[in-house]
C-alpha cells in the first residue's frame, strides 16, 4: 500500500494517550518488520505512547494443532508480559483472534487464569480495529493511483467482526479504487 503519512482521528480520539503493548507476531517480527514500524507510525499518530515488550508467538500452532498444555504455556506468558498496557493490539486478524478469543477458552476450567485471560481478551485489538473503533481514526493521509482489491483475513472477519473498519481506512488514501 501506499505510505502512510499521518492519521485523521476524529474529535472523540482524543481523549488523550492510551498505552500500547504491540503484540507485533512471528510473521512481523521475522519476515516483514516494515509492517511493525507502520502499526507504531499509526499508533503514535492516533495518541498512543507504543511499546514493543520482549515476547514470543501467540501459540496459535500450538492450539491448532491440538496442544493445547503448549498454548496455554505460552499464553500465561503473554498475559504477563502485557498485564501494564491498557490495551493489546496486533496487526494480525489470526493472532488477535487467538489473543481475544481463544486464550479465554484456554482458562475455562481455571478459575484462577480465567479471570486474567478475560481481562487480557477485553484489551486485545487487532490494529486496524483498534484504530477505527477505539481510537475513532476516520482517515490516513496517503496516496496510491491505482486499483486494489482487498482480501478480509479469515480470522480477523469470522473471530472479530473486522470488515467495515479497513474499507473505511482504505476508503481515504487518494487516487485508490478499491474493488
Amino acid at each position: 500500500m501506499a505510505d502512510v503519512a499521518s492519521a485523521q482521528p476524529s474529535a472523540q480520539a482524543g481523549v488523550g494517550p492510551k498505552r500500547v503493548g504491540l503484540f507485533v507476531t512471528c510473521l512481523v517480527d521475522l519476515i516483514r518488520p516494515s509492517v511493525g514500524f507502520a502499526a507504531v507510525k499509526l499508533l503514535e499518530d492516533a495518541s498512543c505512547e507504543v511499546e514493543v515488550p520482549l515476547q514470543t508467538c501467540c501459540g496459535q500452532p500450538a492450539y491448532n494443532s491440538g496442544d493445547r498444555r503448549t498454548a496455554r504455556d505460552i499464553a500465561e506468558q503473554v498475559i504477563e508480559t502485557f498485564a501494564p498496557y491498557d490495551y493489546v493490539v496486533a496487526p494480525s486478524g489470526s493472532c488477535a483472534g487467538m489473543l481475544k478469543v481463544h486464550y479465554p477458552q484456554l482458562f475455562r476450567d481455571d478459575p484462577n487464569w480465567l479471570p486474567r485471560a478475560e481481562a487480557f481478551a477485553a484489551k486485545a485489538f487487532e490494529l486496524v480495529s483498534f484504530l477505527v473503533d477505539v481510537r475513532g481514526m476516520t482517515g490516513v493521509t496517503a496516496r496510491h493511483e491505482g486499483t486494489v482489491t482487498y482480501h478480509d483475513s479469515c480470522a480477523g472477519l469470522r473471530e472479530l467482526g473486522v470488515k467495515m473498519q479497513p474499507r473505511k481506512l482504505l476508503a481515504s488514501v487518494g487516487g485508490l479504487d478499491l474493488e
